[in-house]
């Protein structure tokens, strides 16, 4: 376990250097996708949580924020309109904006963007609900290129797109069209496409074997592997879920691939031998919107059948055993910071957990949380969040449905 640990931290720095800064978060999740960070926050805050750097008001909707050399970019609709948002990530000055028309649709929630922005270089990557694909320019906010998937015969799911853009190589792959397209990140071609049926809502996620890559694409009632320069289904695996609502990103875990939704509950998929073999099936836990995160063989995610009855849970990984539940708080996002968990609640409430016996950086030994109170906590938003936040450089950056996006400060002194 040690080694392992070893290995996940020396390609999170790789990763992370590669993508732009060390300590940016360039796209949905992070710098690989896992929700996972290396650094080191504070958790003496002040009696009204951690200073607030900087607010803005970014429109309705669900997007995450992106931190790439020293900006941050995010997503909101207002009037029927889109707008794709560039801002100084220390100051808060906005340094560009871009709109085009885009109908908020509320249906059982807000409306609004899901997608997150992906970073690449001074390239940012966005998709709407409905389609439009827009590459622009990072620093100056010109369209580089833009393309409207409903003109190639794509159909939007029932709740529009949600999953964030993966760049595979010269690649900007998409969770849309059946089981996922891909086009030419340079200049917007398409370059392959698996049908114009509606999918699922979960991101792509790359699965690693040796050399070899695989894309994973939540289709809306299947798990789907591509060969990422084709699109050519290597392999899928039923995954039917009440209103083909696959939110959940799959979790890669070593030559291991965990599914969890809300109405399904979860498995634990082998690919040793190529194909998927499932290890177990059970209701252990029960994604509910927001992906879980992986602390060495410790999967910790809100979980429930239905919202109401959700709760925190920790699942040995390996053995499918659950370890732990707790009631409060019952719903809302986590990332993993310095090998502890960082939750925004539903409501707004920012809770810091260590994860061992002794606190800080046991998960991958103990898969605990004490059960008394939270490291730290403070009430930092108000209305509906369920957008996970996003952490860069010390400054934590946090939104909710309304589109009040806050920078707060974490760094430690």
């Amino acid at each position: 376990m040690q080694a392992a640990t070893i290995r996940f931290t020396a390609l999170l720095l790789a990763t992370a250097t590669h993508a732009g800064f060390a300590g940016d978060w360039p796209q949905w999740r992070g710098p690989t996708r896992n929700s996972a960070s290396t650094e080191q926050i504070s958790t003496n805050w002040l009696e009204g949580g951690p200073r607030v750097r900087w607010s803005a008001a970014v429109g309705t909707g669900f997007s995450g924020v992106s931190i790439a050399r020293g900006r941050a970019y995010t997503m909101g609709n207002a009037t029927n309109e889109d707008s794709v948002w560039c801002f100084d990530a220390r100051s808060g000055q906005q340094l560009w904006k871009q709109d085009y028309p885009a109908q908020l649709s509320p249906q059982w929630y807000e409306g609004g963007p899901g997608a997150t922005p992906t970073v690449e270089g001074e390239r940012v990557y966005t998709i709407s609900k409905w389609g439009d694909v827009f590459c622009f320019n990072g620093l100056t906010g010109s369209i580089l290129w833009r393309r409207d998937l409903r003109e190639d015969g794509i159909k939007p799911n029932r709740w529009g797109f949600a999953g964030s853009p993966l760049i595979w190589r010269d690649l900007l792959i998409l969770n849309a069209g059946g089981s996922g397209t891909a086009l030419d990140r340079s200049t917007g071609r398409l370059v392959w496409s698996n049908g114009t049926n509606a999918t699922g809502y979960a991101s792509p996620a790359l699965f690693r074997s040796g050399n070899d890559e695989t894309v994973l694409v939540f289709a809306a009632q299947n798990l789907v592997a591509l060969d990422p320069r084709t699109g050519v289904e290597r392999w899928r695996y039923p995954w039917k879920t009440d209103w083909d609502t696959n939110n959940s990103d799959p979790t890669v875990s070593d030559d291991c691939i965990l599914l969890s939704s809300f109405s399904r509950g979860c498995s634990l998929l082998s690919l040793k031998s190529g194909a998927p073999e499932p290890l177990y099936d059970s209701k252990a836990v029960c994604n509910n919107l927001s992906p879980g995160v992986l602390l060495g063989r410790f999967y910790y995610v809100f979980s429930g059948e239905a919202k109401k009855d959700t709760e925190l849970r920790c699942l040995d990984l390996p053995t499918g055993q659950l370890k732990w539940t707790l009631k409060e708080p019952s719903f809302g996002s986590l990332i993993a910071t310095d090998g502890n968990l960082l939750v925004l609640t539903e409501k707004g409430e920012l809770l810091m957990f260590g994860t061992g016996p002794a606190g800080r950086g046991h998960a991958a030994v103990a898969g605990l949380i004490p059960k008394a109170d939270p490291v730290a906590r403070a009430k930092v938003l108000s209305g509906t969040c369920w957008t996970p936040p996003s952490l860069a450089n010390g400054l934590l950056y946090v939104r909710n449905a309304k589109g009040e996006l806050r920078c707060l400060e974490l760094a430690r002194q």
